[in-house]
């Protein structure tokens, strides 16, 4: 922690909040997300359950200031909910073509909403109840992270960031979560937390610092994980300045 932190009144730190709206119950696992602050970004999650044994959730952050994303916004989560439903809905599809064509799909409705290009790394997941899997993709987005019992290990990029090109495709692996391993997403934001000491380099909290933070902590609780990772990174800043959107969102699987 920067020294400076000691000496910074409790009142300028803009506090973690619950994510609004509620996550659907998962049959062996929970989910849960946090913001820090006031969400003035393109931070964009959600979750729904899209079949009787298939849950679907996302981490987005579109970039730009979030008074001029809301149509963006919009049209990913339309894209996301009603797309995501029916694409993940039949028993016997292949989750990875589901996946691809899902992030197809909202590449280039987000590219209409933006009459552009507007980049938008996202980290999207589908979780089937019965097998332990989760197939996902990762568009561009910071690294999620896994802990299991092997330790903590990084799910790095699988295609560029949504918005960019009409045609970009990303890769959907699908991999075995294991009993009581734990699944990080957290924004952008969150690695880029900075901490300036007078006459010093502008220093990054950093993905390893979060890595090292979720080793660490062993709750089985994803309100308890996304809020302690948050509040880390909020003790590390050292300047009282209302931060860009910082998210965390967590997954769970129970022992």
């Amino acid at each position: 922690m920067c020294s400076l932190f000691k000496r910074r009144a409790p009142e300028v730190l803009p506090g973690v909040e619950p994510a609004p709206g509620e996550f659907p119950e998962v049959d062996g696992a929970a989910l849960a997300a946090a913001t820090y602050g006031k969400r003035v970004a393109g931070d964009f999650y959600d979750s729904l359950r899209v079949s009787p044994e298939r849950i679907l959730f996302g981490l987005l952050d579109v970039a730009g200031r979030r008074e001029t994303n809301q149509p963006i916004l919009a049209a990913a989560q339309t894209i996301f909910r009603n797309l995501g439903a029916d694409l993940f809905s039949a028993p016997d599809i292949n989750e990875a073509d589901a996946m691809v064509e899902l992030c197809v799909s909202m590449n280039r409705g987000i590219m209409e909403a933006a009459k552009g290009v507007r980049s938008c790394p996202a980290f999207i997941g589908c979780y089937h109840e019965e097998f332990g899997t989760l197939c996902y993709t990762n568009a561009g987005h910071t690294p999620g992270l896994l802990r299991d019992s092997s330790g903590v290990v990084e799910l790095a990029s699988t295609g560029l960031p949504l918005g960019l090109f009409s045609h970009a495709t990303s890769d959907a692996p699908i991999i075995a979560i294991e009993k009581g391993a734990a699944l990080l997403l957290v924004s952008r934001g969150v690695v880029e937390g900075s901490c300036k000491p007078d006459d010093a380099e502008d220093l990054k909290y950093g993905l390893e610092q979060v890595k090292e933070r979720f080793l660490a902590d062993v709750s089985h609780s994803p309100q308890e994980l996304s809020a302690a990772i948050l509040n880390k990174v909020g003790e590390f800043m050292c300047v009282p300045v209302m931060p860009d959107d910082m998210t965390a969102l967590v997954f769970v699987r129970a022992s």
